[in-house]
């Protein structure tokens, strides 16, 4: 009996130990986490995704103003464009052939103790392979070259950015303006639905004070009015189909935004919309 108790004490203290083990390497591991979150922007913006003067260099729609290849500048299409993800994806547009791209976005000298600035280095990119009539000769050539043939530094100035290769070719991008909230087709991040035709979809019409679109499943259409960064949204009047559960629960979702006034922000490309029991739906701009 007494050596059993005897064991049962020294099971019981190596418990113990175990546990202050575990509980003291559980603590140096949350050193690095805590760290890390430490290293966050004030503006929400992780490290690596800040110009060297300050602007974002991901999470912005960028227009693309020009490019300069071998000493010949080409002028871009209006809507030619790019932005780079804090994920590390890359996609835009020529003003007429898309393209896409992995992203890495690091600081200059990374690795060897040189630079203060960033690069950008964009890889296995693809382009689609339209013929635009409007697209100026030799702009998509010499865009494609400038992007992807190696690491890009980084040079701003307010709203402008600039891309330099080794060579010394450049791209030059401006950062978007907003999109605006009347007469945009905003594109509804909705769970459940497919893309393409079928996506969920809201346009505000200011002249006639309404709003109508498409729901996951029905359309929709109702008043609104906007004043100081709301909108007053009235009863929706909508069709009557039914879909499968899925669908149906998210357009309930989006439904819960009616008749009542929600809160909107605009950042470049995306329209947050929140309702006054806190529903929030994001919404992409389509165009």
């Amino acid at each position: 009996m007494y050596r059993q108790k005897q064991q049962q004490r020294q099971q019981r203290q190596q418990k113990r130990q175990r546990s202050m083990t575990l509980t003291a390497a559980a603590v140096v591991a949350l050193v690095p986490l805590a760290a890390a979150c430490g290293s966050e922007k004030a503006d929400g913006t992780g490290s690596g995704s800040v110009g060297a003067d300050g602007p974002r260099v991901t999470g912005v729609r960028w227009s693309i103003d020009s490019v300069t290849v071998d000493g010949t500048t080409h002028r871009a299409p209006d809507a030619a464009h790019v932005r780079i993800d804090d994920g590390g994806e890359a996609a835009g547009s020529t003003g007429c052939n898309s393209f896409s791209a992995r992203a890495a976005v690091e600081d200059e000298g990374e690795g060897d103790g040189e630079g203060d600035g960033q690069r950008v280095r964009l890889s296995d990119a693809m382009f689609t392979e339209k013929a635009c009539a409007k697209t100026p000769a030799g702009f998509e050539k010499s865009l494609g070259r400038a992007l992807t043939t190696g690491p890009l530094t980084t040079a701003s100035e307010g709203d402008r950015l600039t891309l330099t290769t080794a060579d010394g070719d450049t791209v030059r991008l401006s950062r978007s303006e907003d999109a605006s909230l009347h007469g945009t087709k905003w594109v509804v991040d909705a769970p459940g639905q497919k893309g393409g035709k079928g996506r969920a979809h809201l346009t505000f019409d200011q002249g006639a004070r309404t709003v109508s679109g498409r729901l996951p499943c029905n359309h929709v259409n109702a008043r609104a009015t906007v004043s100081d960064g709301r909108i007053t949204l009235g009863a929706p009047s909508t069709t009557r189909m039914m879909c499968e559960g899925s669908l149906m629960d998210a357009e309930k979702r989006l439904l819960g935004l009616f008749d009542g006034k929600i809160d909107y922000r605009i950042d470049q490309e995306t329209l947050t919309l929140t309702s006054e029991d806190g529903v929030t739906v994001r919404a992409v701009a389509d165009r």
